[in-house]
């Protein structure tokens, strides 16, 4: 949801890939370049809040991705919300990949509500630990913090909120690079 809104708003210079074990959410997706995460695996139904289905699955899919990002990408931001499976699992090899391929790589995620339980906060710890080994940044927006502060919010609002936030921090990052102001900062500075 993250990556769609991104892609709405049209952020210059940027090329998206959205990839996902949920066949169904790739279908829903306007982002041409998609990557269905682990097909023979899940069977395109998703990673059932499984961080290890979420692994393997990328895993599965690893050389379609590879071969995506060994053209021309010289950073990649990854989204994902942690605590459940494909992201929690896939973000790390995803990041991997990147840090392979010698790639500026953000991770922007984000953690679970305190009400989604205590499972889902354990497995975001773990993701969150993996992909700090693999990125050269990583902003953590806490889903609870943005509720506290936007007061409260339906879930589907508060998932909004989350998803809005991932968007415009990897927009502000781009726009440094991408605009001319009277310090330049380009690529090579970042």
């Amino acid at each position: 949801n993250a990556v769609n809104r991104m892609f709405s708003q049209q952020i210059e210079g940027v090329n998206f890939i959205v990839c996902n074990t949920d066949a169904q959410a790739l279908a829903n997706s306007e982002i041409p370049n998609r990557v269905q995460l682990g097909p023979h695996l899940t069977q395109g139904l998703g990673a059932g809040a499984n961080p290890e289905i979420g692994r393997q699955a990328t895993e599965e899919s690893l050389e379609e991705i590879k071969r995506i990002l060994e053209v021309n990408t010289k950073m990649a931001f990854i989204t994902a919300g942690m605590g459940g499976g494909t992201g929690t699992g896939g973000a790390p090899i995803i990041a991997k990949i990147c840090k392979d391929l010698g790639i500026l790589t953000v991770g922007i995620v984000t953690t679970p509500f305190a009400y989604e339980g205590r499972k889902r906060q354990l497995q975001a710890e773990e993701g969150i630990k993996m992909l700090k080994s693999y990125v050269d940044t990583l902003l953590v927006i806490s889903n609870d913090k943005l509720r506290h502060q936007f007061g409260n919010l339906k879930m589907r609002e508060a998932f909004d909120k989350a998803d809005n936030v991932l968007a415009t921090a990897a927009k502000c990052i781009t726009d440094v690079i991408n605009s001319t102001g009277q310090i330049n900062v380009d690529f090579a500075d970042v």
